[in-house]
């Protein structure tokens, strides 16, 4: 699939999550852990909101931007969106940790060149302990329910929940351009934004579609968020899918597509 003029850029955020969608409240993102039992749901303008903060955080709090890289070792989780979308809105190259799709860009952090930031999921910290980059600023996300603080801070972190709500919600008022790079291996906006499109056309996502995703088996967030979003189509992402559960679900959510 080729790109066209009127694809999005995947650094616009706010084309990326959609004009329209932003007026109409209805649930972009919605998360469910049914192993805790959570739901999250957020609106195009809700997610927008969570983006600008961390955009600001990065760039006001810890002074990046434009050339700056950040590493990502965390799950697909609402709040793994809004630190995505939020670095790249302020033109920030990432590094995912989850990020093993056969034959679409794998990035890791370049031991001999710094970071500016990495942020970390509580949940995994130890697991992932020895494979975390030293960086200027760490955060960790806690990935509590309904966005609540820790309650303890690993030494040498910062809670991202508690640092980003101190942060305006206003989007920058500036865009990256397509060939300055997303990811820290090089690969530029232009290149994820073909990328999100050639995925979408793969999964035939249409917009309007609702898609409910199993995180498990689908952690690239080119598969779980960039995608869809790039094709007008809003997430259910669903982490410790119970699939008895999934008939209900399905009719619930009004969900169009499994993937």
């Amino acid at each position: 699939m080729n790109a066209t003029a009127d694809v999005k850029a995947t650094a616009d955020v706010p084309a990326l999550l959609g004009g329209d969608r932003t007026e109409s409240g209805r649930p972009l993102l919605t998360y469910y852990d049914d192993a805790t039992g959570e739901r999250v749901e957020l609106t195009a303008e809700a997610l927008g909101s969570w983006a600008a903060r961390t955009a600001n955080l990065m760039r006001e709090g810890c002074g990046m931007g434009i050339g700056s890289r950040a590493a990502m070792l965390l799950p697909p989780h609402w709040q793994t969106a809004a630190v995505l979308l939020g670095a790249w809105s302020t033109g920030v190259a990432v590094s995912f940790r989850l990020a093993a799709l056969a034959g679409l860009p794998s990035s890791g952090p370049d031991a001999d060149a710094p970071l500016d930031a990495t942020f970390v999921s509580w949940k995994r910290l130890d697991d992932w302990l020895e494979d975390v980059p030293p960086a200027d600023h760490r955060f960790v996300l806690g990935l509590a329910a309904a966005g609540a603080p820790m309650r303890e801070v690993p030494d040498g972190y910062r809670d991202y929940i508690a640092e980003v709500r101190r942060y305006s919600d206003l989007p920058p008022s500036y865009l990256p351009e397509r060939a300055e790079p997303a990811t820290v291996d090089g690969t530029t906006f232009g290149s994820w934004e073909i990328l999100a499109r050639e995925v979408a056309g793969v999964q035939e996502l249409r917009p309007g579609d609702r898609l409910l995703i199993d995180a498990a088996e689908h952690d690239h967030p080119l598969k779980w968020l960039l995608a869809p979003l790039s094709a007008g189509a809003s997430v259910v992402l669903c982490a410790n899918l119970d699939r008895d559960r999934m008939n209900s679900r399905i009719e619930a959510e009004g969900i169009t597509r499994v993937l």
